[in-house]
């Protein structure tokens, strides 16, 4: 299979049938063999019905249906592991992304060798206040934070090699960062393009103002895991001993004040409380970082790395 489609769908049953007569009408003259994967997230309308019917009347048109609604990243995630294909696209069933930018796209991972392509929706039709300028804002410290120089970063329209879907598991709300994660599993060469943006046409957005702030969180967790996954105790031991060390400093402190100028009551000194917290949090952290090395090392995965090449 030349390429697959991943579109998660959550009660999106007026925008389906138009998305696929547009797919088709784009694809079928390439020649590619191509097969889309509609995920339901548990919707409550007739999302899985049109699905169905779709399929009826196309083989190419598959789907999965959840039992309840799990979040677009584990809908993503599934259709990753479910699919066989070179090249596999993501996008929206709302029909704010274009199928017309599928071919460049495919063309991008398949010629010029990119692992991830994130499209880059530079003019968009969402309201500017709740949606544009925070998305400028989340888009800039994520980058930062990083180091994947990506415009639109939470963009749905994305397209990857078959290699990278396989190699990385996307959960919670992580499907925002998905170039992050891929980066972190060696792959680095991702690429993005500008994409048209369609006005919304049916329904409304799934997503509110808290995805902003659970996009902090989940982007804390990856550059955390990352970094210091397989090595815990580099974190929590160096943060410990720093800590412990500064308990310690203040420690020193009250003795010479006691023992040079004679002053009485330390322990009623704020510095004295200072360093029995200091020192009891570094201890605590250092702790930490032991029981942290221990789930890792009896971890299953402990020694599972990314292989890109091996000659025998």
């Amino acid at each position: 299979m030349d390429l697959a489609l991943i579109i998660p769908a959550y009660n999106e049953e007026e925008s389906l049938p138009e998305l696929v007569d547009w797919i088709q009408k784009v694809i079928n003259p390439s020649g590619l063999s191509y097969e889309v994967w509609f995920i339901d997230d548990g919707s409550t309308d007739q999302t899985w019905a049109v699905i169905e019917q779709l399929n009826l009347r196309n083989p190419q048109i598959k789907g999965i249906k959840f039992r309840r609604n799990y979040g677009k990243s584990a809908a993503l995630n599934t259709g990753f592991h479910t699919c066989q294909a070179d090249v596999i696209i993501t996008m929206d069933a709302d029909l704010q992304d274009s199928p017309e930018e599928v071919p460049e796209l495919y063309r991008m991972i398949k010629m010029e060798g990119y692992d991830v392509v994130s499209g880059w929706k530079k003019k968009r039709y969402d309201n500017a206040l709740t949606k544009n300028i925070p998305s400028k804002i989340y888009n800039g410290v994520t980058s930062w934070m990083s180091g994947v120089k990506l415009h639109d970063m939470n963009c749905g329209l994305k397209a990857y090699r078959s290699e990278v879907v396989k190699s990385i598991e996307v959960y919670g709300e992580m499907h925002r960062y998905i170039p992050v994660i891929a980066k972190w599993a060696g792959f680095r060469k991702i690429g993005e393009k500008i994409v048209q943006h369609q006005a919304r046409k049916y329904g409304h957005s799934k997503f509110g103002m808290s995805r902003f702030i659970n996009g902090f969180l989940d982007l804390s967790t990856i550059m955390f895991i990352g970094r210091f996954g397989k090595r815990p105790m580099h974190f929590f031991g160096s943060v410990g001993l720093l800590v412990f060390f500064l308990g310690l400093c203040f420690v020193a402190y009250l003795a010479f004040t006691k023992y040079a100028y004679g002053q009485m009551g330390i322990t009623q000194r704020p510095a004295f409380f200072l360093s029995l917290v200091s020192m009891i949090i570094g201890s605590q952290l250092f702790l930490t970082g032991f029981l942290a090395e221990l789930v890792t090392r009896n971890a299953s995965e402990r020694n599972t790395y990314l292989i890109d090449k091996s000659l025998n």
